[in-house]
């Protein structure tokens, strides 16, 4: 906690900078962040705010703390500002925002949504995101490889955790690692244990660890006191640290019982730290820099009076459009290839690993 104020401190002051340049900027861009307790939102809002100063706009950053009424208040606030061009949301519940962004339409503020899609509303002009989908695929192929499910071997058992249902990335991120999980579910090789399938039993309310955790020991305390838990899909590091918690209390990682197979995203550095003591099986790398270069490039276009890059007009229907988006592509991270994926890019440093 002393470290979250610290750092939140330093991103005020980073984040008020830009407004001294005001009146020679080319123009306001607001950036609405969920929270600041995850070290990945920290990062993708710092990266946009010095991309978008370089290029001579006025960022200003807000996080919202994962409650919905102050991110709905903080957009309202932005849209006061006379100079306000473009909003970049990376939304805590992408279904709660449709009022507020009608109002940013009549004033002709564009709007991109960040790594989240906004739904039930047409007026979100651009998305920029991650190929979700491909991230479950990576978790879930992860898993079938560690437990050699795809050399015969089995049956093992299994237990899925999703993100939350507010957030539309979970839904891709659950369908796809079953898309590869489900044919050995099918066939008996996976098994889960307790039955809980599907994103209305399993998702995880505001990607909360706690709660990640609390259901988790629940099913071990039912479900396997005779048998051995294998894997756990998880769609995050936040999540993936509270299950290793649970499962180390339940005496797993001791002995002859080592820990499950256990899937992550987001490479927050806690959990690159298990990694390397070889706790955590893996975890998903997105490269935010990326993201946050994407949506400053797109925002800098649209600015300028041109079309953004985008590469998929297909696959995210937010219930009242098809969004125009950009997607890259996330790469696993585990202990055989973390230094090179994390330090040699400049992603952490060498240092914060000793």
């Amino acid at each position: 906690m002393r470290f979250l104020g610290r750092f939140f401190l330093s991103t005020v002051l980073m984040v008020s900078m830009p407004w001294a340049h005001a009146q020679n900027s080319k123009g306001g861009v607001g950036i609405l962040m969920p929270t600041i307790t995850s070290q990945r939102w920290v990062v993708d809002g710092l990266a946009m705010v010095r991309a978008m100063d370089k290029l001579g706009y006025r960022p200003d950053l807000k996080y919202a703390n994962d409650d919905v009424a102050t991110q709905v208040a903080q957009t309202e606030e932005m849209l006061k500002a006379s100079d306000m061009k473009v909003l970049v949301i990376g939304a805590i519940d992408g279904t709660k925002l449709a009022p507020v962004l009608k109002k940013a339409a009549e004033r002709n503020i564009k709007v991109v949504a960040y790594d989240r899609l906004i739904r039930d509303t047409p007026h979100v002009d651009y998305y920029a995101t991650f190929d979700n989908f491909q991230v479950g695929v990576l978790q879930g192929s992860d898993i079938i490889e560690r437990l050699g499910l795809d050399k015969g071997k089995g049956p093992f058992t299994i237990e899925l955790f999703a993100g939350s249902p507010d957030d539309n990335n979970a839904y891709f991120f659950y369908d796809g690692a079953m898309s590869v999980l489900k044919p050995y579910i099918d066939k008996g090789k996976l098994v889960v244990g307790s039955g809980q399938m599907g994103m209305e039993k399993v998702s995880t309310l505001r990607w909360s660890g706690s709660v990640a955790r609390a259901r988790l020991v629940q099913i071990l305390d039912k479900h396997y006191t005779k048998q051995r838990l294998d894997a756990l899909l998880s769609p995050y590091d936040g999540i993936s640290m509270e299950l290793i918690t649970a499962m180390k209390k339940a005496n797993y990682g001791q002995g002859n019982q080592p820990l499950p197979v256990v899937t992550g995203q987001d490479a927050e550095m806690p959990s690159v730290r298990s990694i390397i003591r070889g706790e955590q099986s893996s975890t998903v790398f997105k490269d935010n820099r990326e993201l946050a270069q994407v949506v400053t490039t797109m925002v800098d276009a649209i600015l300028s009076g041109k079309k953004p890059a985008i590469n998929d007009e297909k696959t995210y229907n937010n219930g009242q459009k098809i969004v125009p988006s950009f997607l890259l592509k996330p790469a696993v991270v585990d202990i055989n290839n973390w230094r090179p994926m994390l330090v040699n890019s400049g992603y952490y440093r060498a240092d914060q690993f000793k």
